[in-house]
């Protein structure tokens, strides 16, 4: 056992193992070891700190701190907060299954994840992240002269990958600080849908046939599709997303997914899952869910062996061209980039596959509502997706089928799902002012 794993140490004891002047890595979202960042953030000696990580969910005071830079690799609630506050939190521009590479390049002294306490063998799972710093954790476990801290809570699930090549699991005996910690998993809420998003569902269903193998992303477009698919009479899916959500497994209760998919067959596959406390129990020791590191899951070319491969995911604005806004509004990073390209592209090469991006025609903002389809972006957009990966774009209104049509083809499907009261103005190649918020 690794010097510092034979008695578990309090979050702050812990905490005190960092050195000013260290890179710590710690996994994107419900990866992260929360009672050992607050206890970090109680810190004031930290003069030189820089953290690598991503969709940070919740607030630490850590990333306050003067002399703690955050790089993060995907914009949340919490970043775009501490951003807009002056604190130092930077964009680092990737896709996730590339943050893998750069985890191993920063190679930071202190790596720090939570998992599930030891099982009879000892073996440490890693719960509900996989994602970018599997590879990392056990590179840096093994190595005497960085530190390894595990954060253990009895509240997370036990989750398992594909042994022995991806345990999805680290060995007690390689972690040097065992911390123990009792909150609560972090919880995504699903509101009730809306009937706009209700409509898009309805339209992007129509993309999905008995024997698809769907990735749905996050949001409440991605979950009614899956909810209204568990409720239909169709089946014989097969699953292999990013993310894992409370509306795949109403898909697996449903009884609606086999995973006859050609890849990983029998199981369905995710990188990382988020949702529910009913989602989080029924994760705990269920086979039928294997979770693997994001370099795999997310890579293009494995997508497209999928059986029909469907990708569902939303979008911030499209222009008349077909170019996709994912992850800025304007000049401000509003999220990140993910897995948006990889599952555009690969569904796209996939046979018989189809790749949707889902938006309402509408924002509403301060200045009024705005389209999301517009004639021409402004100069210095940055598209997350370029114009040639794009398939199926979908809103209340419709869907567009772009692939393999011309330009003025495009342009003239985007309109006819845009908003009646902008679609003269888009088909004249005008930019559309804000309208008035109804009532």
């Amino acid at each position: 056992m690794a010097a510092g794993a034979r008695r578990a140490q309090s979050p702050a004891e812990a905490a005190a193992r960092v050195r000013s002047g260290d890179a710590l890595g710690v996994p994107l979202g419900p990866g992260q070891p929360a009672a050992f960042l607050h206890a970090l953030g109680e810190r004031d000696d930290l003069r030189s700190l820089t953290v690598f990580s991503g969709l940070l969910l919740e607030l630490y005071k850590l990333f306050t701190r003067p002399g703690v830079r955050l790089l993060s690799g995907f914009f949340g609630p919490v970043e775009r907060g501490l951003l807009a506050a002056g604190h130092d939190v930077q964009f680092v521009p990737a896709d996730f299954r590339r943050f893998a590479g750069f985890a191993r390049q920063l190679s930071p002294r202190v790596m720090a994840t939570a998992a599930a306490p030891p099982d009879a063998d000892g073996w440490l799972s890693l719960s509900l992240h996989a994602g970018a710093t599997v590879e990392e954790l056990q590179r840096c476990g093994r190595d005497p002269e960085r530190l390894l801290v595990v954060e253990v809570n009895p509240q997370l699930p036990r989750t398992r990958g594909l042994p022995p090549q991806h345990p999805h699991a680290l060995r007690i005996e390689e972690v040097d600080v065992l911390v123990e910690g009792d909150r609560p998993p972090p919880v995504i809420a699903e509101p009730e849908p809306s009937a706009i998003e209700i409509r898009i569902a309805e339209h992007a269903s129509r993309f999905v046939a008995d024997g698809c193998t769907l990735q749905t992303g996050i949001g409440g477009v991605p979950n009614q599709i899956a909810r209204q698919l568990a409720a239909g009479l169709g089946g014989d899916y097969g699953i292999h997303s990013e993310l894992f959500t409370d509306g795949l497994m109403a898909l697996h209760r449903a009884g609606k997914v086999s995973n006859r998919k050609g890849l990983f067959d029998g199981f369905s596959v995710a990188t990382f899952a988020l949702g529910s406390v009913e989602l989080y129990r029924w994760l705990d020791g269920n086979d039928e869910v294997r979770f693997l590191p994001v370099e795999l899951v997310n890579d293009p070319a494995r997508i497209a062996r999928n059986r029909r491969m469907v990708s569902i995911n939303g979008a911030l604005s499209i222009d008349l061209l077909g170019q996709v806004v994912a992850d800025r509004i304007g000049s401000r990073q509003h999220s990140g980039i993910g897995g948006h390209e990889d599952f555009v592209s690969g569904a796209a090469l996939s046979e018989g596959g189809r790749s949707l991006l889902c938006l309402p025609s509408m924002a509403t903002t301060p200045a009024g509502r705005v389209s999301r389809i517009v004639a021409a972006f402004a100069p210095g957009t940055c598209v997350t997706t370029p114009r040639h990966q794009v398939d199926v774009v979908v809103t209340e209104y419709g869907a567009a089928e772009l692939a393999g049509r011309t330009c003025a083809a495009r342009a003239e499907a985007l309109v006819e799902i845009a908003h009646p009261d902008v679609r003269e103005a888009l088909r004249a190649g005008k930019e559309t002012p804000p309208l008035p918020v109804p009532g």
